[in-house]
């Protein structure tokens, strides 16, 4: 029998709607006290009252991520209120979509604020208590564009390339701390508002690219993370077969990933350009579901991004090499 986490206090940012929002129940309903925390106060008591219900405790303590001193309120709030804490999900997040020169400077920032100098942020403050008990478990969410480039996110790519660097740089910090774990979960396309609260500049309406999992996925990996922690977990195989196939064959991964990019992240509308959620915290959308996957969606084994990424390194270890022998790397 998996053991439930009644004793366990866990911090989550981003607990206002999408993924935070899913692992925030999860917790509970394992008997967890959870700390919300984002920027949209009605939507956490909403989320408080959903875990209450779920069978956990609950404290709303409203925070920009963005805000150093605000994340160390946060640290000691659920300090005071819980007499310590046994782990941090750092997942407030934010998107901007368009060409990189398309994206304003103030947009850009923001996000790289948001979702990199967010889990800085988190990290400084719950650090130190960590260090005084000698355990606790750091959850990064990066996502699978930490280790491969995405074509119109340029700031939210370069944000999770860099809380990749930063979690392997601390991890490194902490090796004589056996107790003391940093964890990343690198989700694929989920189905959360982070599409509906994104920074759009493209011109045109955007979707999650196909297949698109549902948010309760990446929760049970944060869950799973918090029993037994791991350097790093995959949620969906496609971000495992895109890193496998940048590792071995870049050029043609980017090619084929940014074609699928262009085929499969738009919807069949215009937009008009928008901050979205970026600058500002928006009142709509605050469920843990975006909306995006259909109620029975088809069965599909691969997506066009999984069968192309899959096919990339069969094709390179196949090439002819110069002296007409074959590569193989199986």
């Amino acid at each position: 029998m998996v053991k439930r986490l009644d004793d366990k206090v866990v911090v989550i940012t981003g607990a206002s709607s999408g993924i935070g929002r899913a692992t925030a129940l999860e917790f509970a309903r394992q008997g967890a006290a959870v700390i919300l925390a984002a920027r949209r106060m009605a939507a956490l008591h909403e989320v408080a009252e959903e875990c209450v219900e779920a069978g956990g405790r609950a404290m709303v303590v409203p925070t920009d991520v963005t805000d150093r001193r605000a994340m160390q309120h946060l640290a000691d709030r659920a300090i005071e209120a819980f007499g310590g804490i046994d782990i941090w999900v750092n997942n407030a997040g934010v998107i901007a979509f368009g060409r990189f020169e398309d994206i304003p400077d103030e947009v850009f920032e923001q996000v790289v604020r948001t979702d990199f100098f967010g889990t800085v942020h988190g990290c400084r403050a719950v650090l130190p208590h960590f260090l005084d008990r000698g355990e606790g478990i750091v959850i990064n969410t990066a996502s699978m564009v930490s280790n491969i480039g995405q074509r119109y996110a340029t700031p939210y790519t370069a944000a999770k390339f860099a809380v990749r660097g930063f979690s392997e740089s601390l991890r490194q910090e902490l090796v004589d701390e056996p107790g003391i774990h940093v964890c990343m979960v690198m989700p694929a396309s989920i189905d959360t508002p982070l599409w509906q609260h994104a920074a759009n500049y493209t011109g045109r309406a955007v979707k999650p690219l196909n297949p698109i999992h549902p948010p309760e996925e990446v929760a049970a990996a944060i869950l799973a993370l918090a029993r037994n922690p791991e350097r790093e977990r995959f949620v969906g195989t496609e971000g495992r077969i895109a890193a496998v196939s940048n590792a071995m064959a870049p050029q043609l991964t980017e090619r084929a990933l940014a074609h699928t990019i262009e085929r499969d992240m738009f919807q069949n509308r215009s937009a008009p350009a928008t901050s979205g959620g970026v600058m500002t915290a928006m009142p709509e959308y605050q469920g843990a579901s975006g909306g995006w996957i259909e109620p029975k969606p088809p069965r599909r084994p691969f997506s066009w991004t999984n069968l192309t990424l899959f096919l990339l390194p069969v094709v390179l270890a196949s090439r002819p090499l110069g002296n007409g022998r074959t590569r193989h790397v199986w």
